[in-house]
Order: C-alpha cells, then structure tokens, then sequence
C-alpha cells in the first residue's frame, strides 16, 4: 500500500479504495516492545524466591507497581524459561560403599531378616530368617503372627545352643534388631551387630536372595491355612535346601556338601567334618498330612 503511495503517487484515499483496506492501517505504526525493564524486573524476583511460581510472581511485580498484564508477564515467564523445575542439592548424607565380605568358615558371620504374608484366611504372619554367609545354610525359619525383640533373643539363643557363637550378626534396622534388649544381648554374648545402610538392601544381599528362593519355593507354591501347615511346609524345605539343592555360587553343591568339601571349622570344634551340626530334621515325623496343602496353579 505505502508502494502506491511513494512510487505510483497514489492519494492515499485511492490506495485504500484499491486495496479494499481502511485508512486506519495505512496510518498504524507498530509500538516497539521493550521488556527489557519487565524482564529485569521478573528475573530479579524470581532470583531471590526460588521456590515461587509465576502466579506468586506475577503478584509480586503487580504490588511492587509493575503495569504489565497477564499475558505479557506470562509471555516473559516462558521466554526466560523460568518454568524450569529448579533442582536444589539434596541434604543427603555421604555412604560409604561396604561390600559384602564373604567369610572362609561357618560361623563368623550370620545373616538376619523378617519376612510377611497371610494365610488364606486373611491372617497376616511373619517369619525370622537366619542363614549362615559362608554356605548359605538355612539355620533358622520362626514363624509366628508376632516376632518382637525377645523372641528373636530367644531363637538366637536356641541357635547358638546347638550351632556355637557366631562372631558377627549381619541385619538390617528394623525396630526388633535396634531394640536396647538386642544391643545389651549382642554385648553380653560379645557378638558384634553389623548394620547395614538405611535404604540399601544390597548389602544384605545374600539373605535377601534367600528370603526370594523361600518365598517362591514356598510361600508362593501352597495356600496355608494354619501357622502349624506353615512351619511343616518350612522345616521340610530347610531340609531339602540344606541338603538337595544345589546353589550356583556354592561350586553347585549344597550347604551342606560345600560345607564338607570347603568349609575351614572352626578351631575350637574338635570333631570330624561330617559331626558339625546342621539343621537336620526328620522330614517324615509330620503330624499334618500333606494333602491338606494346597499347590498354587500358575
């Protein structure tokens, strides 16, 4: 329009009837947007309130005396990238790294942790497992509605009766392991607590690798209906487990056989190899039949 105007000396009342267009366009001249001032203004809130979004900002600007409306401010906000989540460093304290340390003989180092489910009835129960590191040898499966700290100093104590002391007691930090009576009991005994850190089951990993195997050969395989059907179910495994199945990691033997093949005994056991006490329990003296256990069906 303004090339008819300048070049062709078109009036500009001919032009406008030309190009079907009102005068009022001819005339508009576009007023430059300067946010520079608005911009400096939100990046200087938004610096010092990290945490506000651009509602608290907008706000703020407007109290402080800033003109510009919604949709400007808005427009800026997203230009500058100020949605950007801010990522604030995390308190979190340091961990040290702490592999797991394999010892070279029973009885140095055990293993602990707890287990839930429920039977078919709806009834939750738990269990307390205790395995030795060395062979990974079943030594313990409590199962029972209610496990607190001193009935875990009892099966602890029942253990050592006919297993010996272990040296160290490696566990996670739940309530029943960092309960005073544990601590008092583990320094009378002169047994050492190894805990691992919060929130890092992979230290424990040799019984959590257990507590999948028992679930899944047994907690998951039948439907219980009594805490009795359980223990039976679990007494006869610890059997199996102990003695038939073979572990990949145990030069695929047994706890039992490796512990014979390559188990250094402690020094104070004076008897043979094939004398050192193990779980050995007598898989047919049961007193509930098996058919009232139910297979789950895949």
């Amino acid at each position: 329009m303004r090339r008819l105007v300048e070049q062709r000396q078109y009036s500009e009342r001919r032009a406008c009837k030309l190009l079907d267009l009102s005068a009022s366009v001819f005339r508009y001249v576009p007023k430059e947007k300067n946010d520079a001032e608005v911009i400096e203004h939100m990046m200087r809130v938004a610096e010092s309130e990290a945490q506000w979004g651009f509602s608290l900002i907008r706000i703020h600007m407007r109290n402080e005396g800033c003109k510009a409306n919604k949709k400007r401010l808005h427009r800026i906000y997203k230009e500058c990238k100020l949605p950007q989540r801010k990522r604030t460093k995390r308190r979190v304290p340091e961990r040290v790294k702490d592999p797991i340390v394999l010892p070279i003989g029973p009885n140095i180092t055990w293993s602990m942790d707890f287990m839930h489910d429920a039977l078919v009835t709806g009834r939750k129960y738990r269990t307390f497992n205790v395995m030795d590191d060395f062979n990974r040898e079943a030594l313990c499966i409590a199962v029972d509605t209610s496990l607190p700290a001193p009935r875990v100093i009892r099966e602890l104590e029942q253990l050592i009766e006919w297993r010996g002391k272990p040296e160290r007691l490696r566990m996670d930090n739940g309530p029943e392991f960092i309960a005073q009576a544990m601590k008092e009991w583990a320094a009378t005994n002169g047994i050492e607590f190894t805990y691992i850190q919060p929130g890092r089951p992979m230290q424990n990993g040799l019984i959590e690798r257990f507590n999948r195997t028992y679930r899944t050969e047994v907690l998951d395989a039948w439907i219980f209906e009594s805490l009795e059907q359980v223990r039976q179910m679990t007494q006869e495994w610890m059997w199996r487990y102990n003695h038939v199945r073979p572990h990949a990691s145990l030069l695929r033997l047994s706890p039992r056989a490796f512990l014979l093949k390559c188990g250094q005994l402690p020094a104070h056991y004076a008897g043979s190899r094939a004398e050192f006490p193990t779980v050995q329990q007598d898989i047919h003296n049961t007193t509930t039949p098996r058919s009232t256990f139910t297979m789950h069906c895949a």
